[in-house]
């Protein structure tokens, strides 16, 4: 039986852009976003650093961008909007909220604590509704 490398390099090409793409998927675990999106769905984000590329500059993030966020309250990455940036002794600080919640997050986030952002076309945020259930339901939330 002889090796078709063309195909063998076909598919570790095709799962090489399979795994990329998964990188930049984000899967909703809460409500706290609704109605921008809901529990279930899957957010399309770029990435701060990956693999060496800076997708995107988080000191560049503003007011109304959607963000993901190592939060010094949660022990989960947070998905939530930026509702204002403030400088506080020369630093700058965003002042991040869900728009489901009552009030902002609990702590200022500095911008090395924001690792993606909500990818946009136009004015929508890029939503895969609903298909993050299986995996939601795989790691028991």
């Amino acid at each position: 039986m002889e090796i078709d490398w063309k195909e063998v390099a076909s598919y570790a090409i095709i799962l090489i852009i399979v795994l990329i793409a998964a990188q930049h998927l984000n899967v909703v675990v809460s409500g706290s976003m609704e109605p921008a999106f809901y529990r279930g769905d899957i957010v399309l984000v770029q990435k701060a650093n990956f693999l060496g590329i800076d997708e995107f500059n988080p000191a560049d993030v503003q007011v109304g961008d959607v963000v993901v966020y190592d939060a010094a309250w949660y022990d989960q990455p947070v998905i939530h909007r930026v509702i204002n940036i403030t400088d506080i002794n020369g630093t700058t600080m965003y002042v991040i909220k869900g728009d489901n919640n009552d009030r902002a997050d609990p702590y200022y986030v500095k911008a090395d604590q924001i690792q993606e952002k909500v990818v946009t076309f136009g004015d929508n945020l890029v939503i895969i509704p609903k298909v993050g259930y299986l995996s939601l339901w795989l790691r028991g939330l």
